[in-house]
């Protein structure tokens, strides 16, 4: 079984103000140091279970694939140690070790003998190999005629010919057809079903939420944050936002749930309820029951333009609908301090039983990443029931009507004997 532990871990690069800094250094014998060190991670301390799924999340520069090659012995830590049990599988760059004049199948066989697999492995996984890639004859074909889809294609094949202790992937999932990428986190998910301790560097929010346990952030080198994907993610989601003067806070509901607001304060959002016909505050409503998500909002400075978005989410994290006033064209212009509105948006319930939640957003354009007045996750968290529609399944109620027609029998003849 795959087991991960980081003691201590960091990662430095000399930076030499000149090239002729560094020759000097090199050789002139008692030279003084003239280069000083930039440390890309620092003081990492993790471990990762048997059977855990990670997600490493942080913005470019943060540190993410370092780690991963560091962890996969492609780039040696500067300090500190990681212990691994059990046999690794990595992609992290895309292709990386591709012969770009050997065919695919060639390189499949150089792959697979870098992952310890003997000749004869190799060969009797390789119908598998083509069959997962799906690239037909170009696995004969020199892999300079392959696009980045293909070559991703073969190398998430290889890697995966047989289900490793421990799966390390970073972003080249995020490239190729959206079929294939259905199909290889398929693959994920049941090796860690089966047992493989994976970790997954992505920015595809559902990817992380749907396949990881908890998730680490990494900021400007450090650990951040260490949690369920979901508060991991909505804390990234708040610093990506990050102005002068922004505040970030994290604040524990009463239902256990991890609650992140942020932003600037130029405007705050006063109160939020779910009503129904009756114009009754509820918390829990039945699929096809008319509702009205209200949201009253007051202005703290003179601002030129103001969006008001709300984005429900399931009890995993993954977004079922979300929608703006900007997408609405429906804006507000030129507010002044102390104004007040009541936003109100009305819609049949038409999602599947379950719990929710409401993440609100007042920003100035359409995404909170310009202007983030105030983010707020779990703004509301409500119920929905079924007792009254067909008793169906999945996250959407479409309300299907359906019709049958019996076709007209042909007449059959009958033959002489």
């Amino acid at each position: 079984m795959g087991h991960i532990r980081v003691t201590g871990l960091g990662k430095a690069y000399k930076q030499y103000p000149s090239r002729w800094s560094r020759l000097a250094e090199w050789l002139i014998p008692f030279s003084p140091i003239r280069h000083r060190q930039h440390w890309v991670l620092q003081d990492l301390d993790f471990e990762i279970a048997p059977g855990e799924a990670v997600g490493i999340v942080g913005a470019n520069g943060a540190g993410k694939s370092t780690l991963l090659k560091m962890i996969t012995g492609t780039t040696q830590p500067t300090r500190g140690k990681i212990e691994l049990q059990g046999r690794v599988a990595a992609l992290l760059e895309l292709g990386m070790g591709f012969h770009p004049d050997f065919t695919g199948r060639q390189n499949a066989i150089m792959a697979g003998q870098l992952l310890g697999m003997q000749l004869e492995d190799i060969e009797a996984l390789m119908p598998e190999i083509e069959h997962f890639a799906e690239i037909g004859e170009a696995i004969d074909h020199p892999v300079r005629t392959y696009s980045s889809g293909m070559q991703m294609r073969l190398a998430f094949s290889v890697a995966t010919a047989r289900r490793p202790d421990i799966l390390i992937v970073d972003e080249a999932l995020s490239v190729g057809d959206a079929y294939f990428q259905h199909k290889s986190f398929e693959r994920i998910r049941s090796f860690g079903k089966a047992g493989t301790t994976l970790l997954i560097v992505s920015h595809d929010r559902s990817a992380i939420q749907s396949i990881c346990n908890t998730a680490i952030l990494l900021k400007d080198g450090r650990m951040a944050m260490r949690d369920k994907p979901e508060a991991v993610l909505d804390y990234y989601n708040a610093l990506m936002a990050e102005r002068e003067g922004k505040t970030v806070r994290q604040e524990m509901l009463a239902g256990g749930e991890v609650q992140t607001v942020s932003g600037t304060g130029e405007a705050g959002i006063v109160s939020v309820r779910m009503l129904d016909a009756t114009e009754s505050a509820i918390n829990a409503v039945e699929v096809g029951q008319p509702v009205v998500i209200e949201v009253q909002v007051e202005v703290r400075q003179d601002i030129e333009r103001l969006v008001l978005g709300f984005m429900i989410k399931d009890r995993l994290g993954q977004i079922m609908y979300g929608i703006n006033t900007h997408r609405q064209q429906q804006a507000l212009t030129d507010l002044q301090a102390g104004e007040r509105f009541t936003f109100r948006f009305a819609f049949v319930m038409g999602l599947g039983k379950g719990n929710y939640s409401v993440s609100l957003s007042l920003s100035r354009l359409d995404s909170h990443l310009d202007r983030n007045f105030e983010w707020r996750d779990y703004g509301l968290v409500f119920q929905v029931l079924n007792n009254r529609q067909e008793d169906f399944v999945g996250c959407s109620w479409l309300h299907a009507k359906t019709s049958i027609t019996r076709d007209a029998q042909a007449p059959v003849t009958e033959r002489a004997p």
